[in-house]
């Protein structure tokens, strides 16, 4: 008789076990189908974010909904402000409103809480064959959230099934009794709410889902293994669980992204702190006015997604007015780094983002290599006329070996991303930012290269003369002007680049003609035997032209792989 009860708490325990890995599984499924299908919106949404505080809450709430993990919210935006896309401001607003997202799983859980293991596998396998058989590519990521959601009915009704022995097993009652929030004698027990908040908090963190334990939850409430009052008390632990996967994320960020996982963490603490002194005295007026506890086991479920919804609404309330005051506080307990910190993607884990979001973060990335290699065409422009200094100089060449760290960090970034099932826009939008990085990357070359050539001539006590000179600084600005041009059609995307880049290839071969004129001007002056001319000049001049003439090609790759994108 032992062994068989040892055997059934093994099998139980099993059961239980994998219940909730099939519920976390299906989870991540819907998350990676919702966020290949909301792809192009979700886009939308983090650009609406960064417009006022009550746009950043919606966005908040509004992803987190769809996609069904305040977790996976909160890692994009500490990546969002690792990348310079959020400032710290607007990830506060947009992690508060990730809060009240995450309550749309507890509603699920209560609103289907009849759906059996059956209905789950039935749906998990037509969404499979879905998946699997589908040419359209978004039929196939429909297949795939459908089967998420047969895997979550399925693995719920498998920790439902097998945690209804437990309610009938007096060891295990009298184990939950400890962690009793109030009874009959005693009324609200201090001790037994911190117990409470503690279990909660631990295994969210451990979980690193507040979605599987409030699902744990509600089915335990329902199935009247713990109370109303303990059940609510829980999700107030769950609530400060769930920001350990935002430090995790933010573990070797940039200041602004520890600093965001702290206003997550201090957010959900404070609310606690707020909300736990007040239950003693709403939840027994709520049981007083809605007949809590009278209510049939399924109205429990209900009951408990109200109160999970209600703490994250009020605690939003009391805390919007003063994002502002907080950002400022978080601010002071994190101050800036003493070395000037620049975004960069190595310390993200571009797996844990939602692709669009990745591949967001890597095209900002490429922005700021657009921004520096304009910086460096003009910087070189004040070689040219004479007006640079050592430190300019030596700026350049620095600028030249960052660019080429940024180019690797982008590839390796978008390596991993592109190793991933990505829907077609946003494989084609990689694809695209590792060609222009390349670009960008060979662009700082070119100036390098351009810098090098006047040090070489200034060594050899060469000098350019003033017609020569002249002709330079004109080519170097149609240059540049082309590069500003590209610039900004990569900065303005697909949708404007057409119309920015309908002159493209005019202008580059306007280039090429001025290359051709430079070039033919000076090997007509040294045949004629031109006393002024230094022929060792001569050549430098035409190794010169020869990398405007790449630095040309690089622009023009540029603007064609923005066309491609849109093809």
């Amino acid at each position: 008789m032992i062994a068989s009860t040892h055997v059934f708490s093994f099998a139980m325990c099993a059961s239980v076990i994998g219940g909730l890995g099939i519920f976390l599984l299906g989870m991540k499924q819907i998350s990676e189908g919702l966020q290949a299908v909301a792809g192009p919106k979700m886009r939308q949404l983090v650009a609406a974010a960064t417009t006022n505080r009550f746009a950043g809450v919606l966005t908040g709430a509004v992803v987190t909904g769809i996609i069904q993990a305040s977790a996976v919210t909160t890692v994009m935006v500490v990546g969002m402000v690792t990348s310079g896309i959020m400032t710290l401001l607007q990830a506060i607003n947009v992690i508060i409103g990730a809060n009240i997202g995450t309550t749309v799983t507890a509603w699920l859980v209560a609103i289907f809480p009849k759906l059996d293991a059956s209905f789950g596998l039935g749906l998990a396998g037509v969404a499979a064959l879905m998946y699997l058989f589908a040419k359209r590519e978004a039929v196939k990521y429909w297949g795939l959230i459908f089967l998420g959601l047969g895997l979550i009915f399925y693995g719920l009704d498998l920790v439902k099934t097998n945690m209804e022995p437990l309610s009938a097993t007096q060891g295990f009652v009298d184990a939950l009794k400890a962690f009793a929030v109030s009874n009959a004698e005693n009324g609200f027990m201090l001790w037994g709410m911190i117990k409470c908040i503690f279990v909660g908090a631990v295994a969210t963190a451990l979980i690193q889902s507040s979605s599987a334990t409030t699902a744990i939850t509600v089915v335990l409430v329902t199935q009247k293994i713990i109370s109303f009052d303990t059940a609510a008390t829980l999700v107030l632990g769950m609530n400060i669980g769930t920001t350990v996967t935002t430090w995790l994320a933010a573990i070797g960020a940039p200041t602004n992204a520890r600093r965001a996982a702290l206003a997550h963490t201090l957010f959900n603490l404070i609310g606690v702190v707020i909300m736990a002194p007040l239950f003693p005295i709403c939840l027994p007026l709520a049981d007083r006015f809605f007949g809590i506890s009278g209510m049939d086991p399924n109205g429990l479920g209900f009951a408990v997604a109200g109160i999970h919804t209600a703490f994250n609404v009020l605690n939003t309330l009391i805390f919007l007015p003063f994002t502002t005051h907080f950002a400022r506080l978080i601010s002071w307990i994190i101050p800036d780094a003493k070395i000037h910190e620049l975004p960069r993607l190595t310390v993200l884990n571009p797996l844990k983002l939602a692709p669009v979001v990745a591949v967001e973060q890597a095209r900002k990335e490429v922005e700021h290599m657009s921004r520096r290699c304009e910086t460096l065409l003009d910087n070189f422009r004040a070689v040219l006329i004479g007006e640079s200094d050592k430190d300019l100089e030596n700026g350049i060449f620095h600028a030249e070996e960052e660019l080429d760290v940024l180019q690797h960090e982008v590839s390796e970034f978008l390596g991993v991303i592109m190793t991933t099932n990505l829907p077609s826009d946003v494989a084609n939008r990689a694809r695209m930012l590792l060609r222009v990085a390349d670009e960008y990357e060979s662009v700082s070359d070119e100036a390098a290269a351009l810098l090098k050539q006047i040090i070489r001539m200034r060594k050899a006590g060469m000098k350019l003369s003033d017609r020569g000179r002249e002709d330079l600084i004109n080519l170097h600005d149609m240059c540049r002007d082309f590069a500003a041009v590209v610039s900004e059609a990569f900065r303005q995307g697909k949708l404007h680049a057409a119309d920015l880049l309908a002159h493209m290839h005019p202008d580059a071969a306007g280039i090429s003609a001025r290359v051709k004129e430079i070039r033919k001007a000076q090997m007509t002056r040294m045949s004629d035997h031109d006393p002024t001319i230094d022929p060792l000049c001569v050549v430098v001049v035409l190794d010169i032209l020869n990398i405007y003439r790449r630095l040309k090609e690089d622009c023009l790759n540029i603007g064609e792989a923005m066309l491609d994108e849109g093809r």
